[in-house]
């Protein structure tokens, strides 16, 4: 039975505060997000209160490994408080504004660097903020009813809470298609993406959690979990790496679109004959088509586009989660402080839900040559760190 532990009396949030739940059984530290009927989107105070469990057991010796998950069936966390965000900016509060972001890149940086084994059950969906809690832990499970995406670019956003990091060190161009398209994995994708480590079904998480709780053997964490882990159904996007490395290595937004628009066009000779085309794996949900995502490339924010493909390339080239971090907060205050289209996505598809956005520009042709210079050096007036 979970009990209260040293760990929570150094809380600054109250253990009974109903957006997190934060309690002990065993040797584990367990924090669940509960705000399901926001789908455990984060707001500031869930956030300070993941971050104050972490700070207390990271000193507290009975406590040996973290487990992560959120309240409700729909999911771990669907992302930040988006709605929020919109009134910030629009009411110029801009110091909240960067003030969340402080506070959650810090928890990204927590999770990502805790020195004892987090669980994290990315079960339903788990998108956007939810990644940042995730993404970086040790032990990262997945489950049949998983959806993962970075969909930031479709509010005219950037991906961010170090999903640029994950996205960079994904197979192949995977991490420049899921973010441009803001593309959802199930169970299986996360898995080959490397957002994922183990595949458990749903209906064995709190057998996962008891043992971990309990079990004295085996003693390590994950070989605990591996006891639970099944093998999935083949990853549709494993079926579609090809045309998605060739496409999306392009140079520029244009040059990707282009590429896939002559995958539209094959040569006679090379279409196969019908008794040839591979039947489709059973259990698996079809794959995208480069035609349909050229579509969709097209339809999204164009800024958002080119700063978010630049954001990806820098965050491969580095050492850490934290220095990913640090390039994802420069990016995104500059479109909190100097470009629209941040509160016109934001607008389009959640507040008005007309989705209807006239980014600025409309067009990637209108765009500047290097449009997401201004991005990606922007000195934000109050530093991330420190």
């Amino acid at each position: 039975m979970a009990s209260v532990s040293t760990a929570e009396a150094a809380l600054e949030t109250p253990v009974a505060d109903p957006e997190v739940l934060v309690r002990t059984d065993g040797a584990l530290g367990w924090i669940t997000l509960n705000r399901p009927r926001a789908l455990n989107a984060l707001n500031v105070g869930m956030i300070r209160a993941v971050h104050a469990a972490l700070d207390a057991w990271r000193v507290d010796s009975d406590i040996e490994i973290v487990y992560i998950d959120g309240a409700g069936e729909r999911g771990l966390c669907a992302g930040g408080d988006v709605r929020e965000l919109h009134r910030q900016i629009t009411a110029r509060r801009s110091g909240d504004t960067a003030e969340f972001f402080r506070e959650e890149y810090a928890m990204n940086a927590a999770i990502a660097e805790y020195p004892k084994p987090i669980v994290a059950i990315a079960d339903g969906i788990t998108m956007g903020g939810g990644i940042g809690v995730a993404g970086h832990a040790a032990i990262r499970i997945v489950t049949e009813r998983s959806q993962l995406a970075m969909p930031e670019v479709k509010i005219g956003f950037t991906p961010d809470v170090g999903g640029t990091w994950l996205l960079g060190h994904a197979p192949g161009r995977l991490g420049e298609f899921l973010a441009l398209t803001a593309g959802t994995m199930n169970g299986s994708d996360a898995l080959y993406a490397g957002f994922a480590d183990f595949f458990v079904p749903s209906e064995r998480l709190d057998a996962v959690r008891d043992a971990l709780a309990h079990r004295a053997d085996p003693t390590g964490p994950s070989e605990i979990v591996m006891l639970f882990d099944e093998t999935p159904a083949p990853s549709p996007l494993s079926a579609q790496q090809a045309w998605i490395d060739e496409a999306f290595s392009a140079g520029t937004v244009p040059e990707i679109i282009a590429r896939l628009r002559m995958r539209m066009r094959p040569e006679p000779s090379s279409v196969p004959e019908p008794s040839s085309v591979p039947e489709p794996v059973e259990g698996t949900a079809p794959g995208p088509t480069p035609g349909a995502t050229a579509d969709l490339l097209e339809s999204l924010a164009p800024t958002a586009l080119v700063v978010t493909l630049d954001a990806v390339r820098e965050a491969r080239a580095l050492d850490t989660v934290r220095e990913a971090l640090a390039g994802e907060y420069r990016r995104v205050l500059w479109f909190v402080h100097h470009h629209p289209d941040l509160v016109e996505g934001i607008r389009a598809q959640l507040v008005d839900k007309d989705r209807n956005p006239h980014w600025d520009p409309q067009t990637l042709a209108d765009l500047a040559p290097d449009a997401s210079a201004a991005a990606r050096d922007y000195v934000p007036p109050v530093p991330l760190w420190g």
